[in-house]
């Protein structure tokens, strides 16, 4: 074991968040020009792939703290993107959906996600994005906690 941290060009931690900067820069405008944040658009986009979810499992699927999703999810109402409702069984917990102008907002700007997706992927590799997308998922997929 070394005595001193690496350098940070091999740092973990912030290779993954000079990769984020790099991807997440060209979606922040565009999200900027739509009204919504990079967050409430995870949100979007959780829900427009998976279905009614409730805000755990939303939280989980699009890396939020639920304090924050709390916010989110509040303001995506009053926007009208997405519906609350009681659970049927279990009034306590929430059911949360997209609305079809959630939908549309997505729609308006999948061309502007894709263009940005195969940019990319052009400009760093399909073969090397896909490894890369497998091995964060890999890593994702350790236990959480590796103190034990």
């Amino acid at each position: 074991m070394r005595d001193t941290a690496p350098e940070t060009n091999r740092s973990l931690p912030i290779a993954l968040l000079r990769a984020r900067e790099k991807v997440m820069g060209p979606i922040r405008a565009m999200l900027a020009d739509v009204g919504v944040t990079e967050q409430q658009w995870r949100v979007l986009r959780v829900l427009a792939e998976r279905g009614t979810l409730d805000p755990t499992e939303i939280a989980d699927r699009s890396c939020l703290l639920m304090p924050s999703l709390t916010r989110i999810l509040q303001t995506l109402t009053t926007k009208g993107l997405i519906t609350r409702e009681a659970h049927p069984t279990d009034r306590r917990r929430q059911l949360v959906t997209i609305t079809a102008a959630g939908r549309q907002l997505i729609a308006d700007n999948l061309k502007e996600s894709q263009r940005l997706n195969a940019w990319l992927r052009e400009s760093f590799g399909a073969d090397k994005l896909d490894a890369l997308l497998d091995l964060l998922n890999e890593l994702d997929a350790l236990d959480r906690d590796p103190r034990g």
